[in-house]
C-alpha cells in the first residue's frame, strides 16, 4: 500500500506531502489544476518513463520520496532480494531529478538503477490512464489476461517448447554435419587408404633423414678411416709396437729392471690401440651400404614428406592426422544411426510438446468460460447488463506458451453479432470493459496500489454511480487511488483530495488539500454546477455523500 507521497519543486508543485489511507482514495479539482502532475511524480519516483523536464523552473533540482507499506508475502520483497536490498516491513523510494537530467535513485537508502525502480513498480503499483484501455483492443495481450485470470501454468509448455526446439537444433546439426562429410567421402576413403599403406612412424621422418645424411657423407670418409685403419693394424703401429716389445723383453733379463715401466707402459699402449683399432673397424662397418638402400630410404622419407605437405601437417603429426580422418569415416558410416534416433528424440519431443499445449488450450478454454461468467457478473452493475462478453480460444502458430490465439470480443446490443472491441464498444463502454476486467483479473490479490486515471469518462448519472461503486468493491481490503471528474465517484470514496492551483507573487504553484466532510460537499457540488454553487447543487452533493 502507498503509505506517503512527497514532492519537491516538480513541475509546478514546490512542496507537497501527501498521506494515503487504505480503501477508495479520490482526487478531484478544475482542469489543469494539476492532477496529472501527481501521477508524472509518482511515475517518476518508480521509475516510469515520462517528461523530460520535470525540475520546477528556478529550482537545481526535484525530488519525490513515496513510502510503501510491505507485508511479508508482498511480491516486492523477491525483487529486493535479487537486488541485494534488506527488505523491511516499509519501503522507501527516493529519487532525485537534477535541472540537467542526471537522475539519482535510492531504495532504503541503497542507491539503485532504474531499472530496479521499474522492477518494483511492477510488483508495488498497476496504472490504468486514460489510454490503457487500448490493451484490450490489442488481441496480443488478451492471452496474457486471460492466462492472468485463470492462474494458468505455461512453465510446462515453456519448457517443452524449449526441449522441441533444441531437439531440432541438435538435429539440423547433425544432419548438415553429415552432409558435410558425405560430400568429402571419396576424399576420406582416398586419403586413409594412402595414410595406410604408407603407416609413417613418429620420429620416423627425422631417423630416416639422420641416416639418408649419414650415407650421403660415408663416401667423402670412407678412405680416410681406411688408410687410419691399416696405419693401426699389423702392417702398421701395431706391428712396430709387437716388434718393440718383442726386443725390449728381450733385454729385459739384463737390464736389471730397467725396462719394466717401460715394458708396462707398452702394455697399457697396445690395449688402447685394441680400443682404438675396433672403434675404427666398428666405422668402417657401419659406413658400408648398399646403394640400393639409400634409394629406398630416400623414396620413404620423400614420400612421408610429401604426404605431410599434402595435407598441411608436420611429418609426425600425421598418425594423428589419419586417425582423425578415420573418426570422420566412422561417423559417415555410424551417421544414419545417430540421424535415426535424433530424428525419434524430435518425434517424442513434438509429441510431448503437443501434449502439453493441448492441455494449456483445454485449460484456456474452460478459463475462458468462467471470464465470460464474471465479466456478465461484473457488467451488469454497470450498466451493461445487455452487453454480451466472450473470449474466443483458437488455433495459432505453434510457440513457447502453446498454440492459441486469444481474442475479447463483445457485443453491445441483443441479438447483434460479438466483433472485436474496438469496433463494437464505444469510449464510454471501453472503460466500463476494462474496469470489469480488472476487478475479474484482480481476484483476492490486495498486495497492488491500483491508480485509475479518469476511468470514468465518458460516463455519467447512473453508469458513473455503477462504476464508483465497482472501484469501491474493489478498494475494499487494499488500495484504490482515483483521479476524477464525476462527482458520483468521488462521492464513494473514502478519502478525498482536491488539487487546486494558486498563484502567488507571480509564480503559479498546485497544492492537495485534503477535504473535511463539509469541504467535499461544496467539492462535489462544484463538480455538478459548475463555479457557481447553488444550494440544490449543494443539497444533491449530501445526497450522494450519503449514498
Amino acid at each position: 500500500m502507498l503509505r506517503s507521497l512527497d514532492i519537491r519543486d516538480m513541475l509546478i508543485i514546490e512542496r507537497l506531502s501527501l498521506a494515503f489511507q487504505p480503501g477508495l482514495n479520490v482526487l478531484t479539482g478544475e482542469t489543469g489544476a494539476g492532477k496529472s502532475i501527481l501521477l508524472d511524480s509518482l511515475g517518476f519516483v518508480l521509475g516510469w518513463r515520462g517528461r523530460a523536464e520535470l525540475v520546477r523552473a528556478g529550482a537545481d533540482t526535484g525530488e519525490v520520496t513515496a513510502v510503501f507499506d510491505l507485508p511479508p508475502s508482498h511480491a516486492a520483497r523477491a525483487v529486493l532480494d535479487e537486488a541485494g536490498i534488506r527488505a523491511e516491513d516499509e519501503l522507501i523510494l527516493r529519487r532525485v531529478n537534477h535541472s540537467d537530467g542526471r537522475k539519482t535513485a535510492w531504495v532504503n537508502d541503497r542507491r539503485v538503477s532504474g531499472e530496479v525502480l521499474r522492477a518494483l513498480s511492477d510488483a508495488l503499483v498497476e496504472l490504468h490512464g486514460q489510454h490503457d484501455d487500448r490493451g484490450l483492443l490489442n488481441p496480443r495481450g488478451h492471452r496474457l489476461m486471460l492466462d492472468a485470470f485463470g492462474a494458468l501454468d505455461t512453465g510446462r509448455a515453456r519448457r517443452a517448447w524449449t526441449d522441441l526446439g533444441a531437439a531440432r537444433r541438435r538435429l539440423m546439426e547433425a544432419e548438415a554435419a553429415l552432409d558435410s562429410i558425405r560430400a568429402e567421402e571419396d576424399f576420406l576413403r582416398h586419403a586413409v587408404g594412402e595414410l595406410d599403406k604408407l603407416d609413417p612412424q613418429p620420429g620416423e621422418e627425422a631417423s630416416l633423414d639422420t641416416r639418408r645424411r649419414a650415407m650421403q657423407g660415408a663416401e667423402r670418409i670412407r678412405d680416410d678411416i681406411a688408410r687410419a685403419h691399416s696405419a693401426l693394424s699389423d702392417q702398421g703401429v701395431e706391428g712396430l709396437l709387437t716388434d718393440a716389445t718383442r726386443w725390449l723383453e728381450g733385454a729385459s733379463d739384463r737390464a736389471e729392471g730397467r725396462l719394466d715401466a717401460a715394458l708396462a707402459a707398452l702394455g697399457r699402449v697396445m690395449v688402447e690401440l685394441g680400443d682404438a683399432q675396433q672403434g675404427v673397424e666398428d666405422c668402417l662397418r657401419g659406413l658400408d651400404f648398399d646403394p640400393n638402400e639409400l634409394e629406398s630410404l630416400e623414396e620413404r622419407l620423400f614420400a612421408i614428406r610429401a604426404m605431410a605437405r599434402k595435407h598441411g601437417v608436420l611429418a609426425d603429426e600425421l598418425g594423428d592426422f589419419a586417425e582423425g580422418l578415420r573418426r570422420r569415416l566412422a561417423a559417415l558410416d555410424g551417421g544414419e544411426r545417430d540421424i535415426a534416433g535424433l530424428r525419434s528424440a524430435v518425434t517424442e519431443a513434438e509429441l510431448t510438446y503437443r501434449r502439453e499445449a493441448e492441455a494449456l488450450t483445454s485449460a484456456r478454454r474452460k478459463a475462458a468460460v468462467r471470464l465470460d461468467k464474471a465479466m456478465a457478473a461484473e457488467l451488469a452493475p454497470l450498466k451493461m447488463e445487455r452487453a454480451v462478453f466472450e473470449t474466443l480460444v483458437t488455433q495459432a502458430d505453434a510457440g513457447p506458451e502453446g498454440a492459441d490465439a486469444v481474442a475479447f470480443t463483445v457485443a453491445t446490443n441483443p441479438g447483434a453479432p460479438p466483433g472485436p472491441l474496438n469496433k463494437i464498444a464505444s469510449g464510454g463502454e471501453l472503460s466500463r470493459f476494462l474496469l470489469a476486467l480488472k476487478v475479474c483479473l484482480t481476484g483476492d490479490s490486495r498486495d497492488i496500489t491500483m491508480i485509475f486515471d479518469e476511468i470514468d469518462r465518458g460516463v455519467g448519472g447512473a453508469t458513473a454511480n455503477a462504476v464508483g461503486r465497482r472501484l469501491r468493491a474493489l478498494a475494499e481490503g487494499g488500495q484504490v487511488l482515483v483521479v476524477t471528474h464525476s462527482a458520483q465517484v468521488a462521492a464513494l470514496g473514502a478519502h478525498h483530495w482536491r488539487v487546486e492551483k494558486r498563484v502567488r507573487d507571480g509564480m503559479t504553484t498546485s497544492t492537495v488539500v485534503g477535504l473535511t466532510t463539509d469541504q467535499r460537499v461544496e467539492e462535489v457540488g462544484r463538480m455538478l454546477a459548475g463555479d457557481t454553487i447553488t444550494e440544490a447543487a449543494r443539497e444533491a452533493a449530501r445526497d450522494l455523500l450519503a449514498g
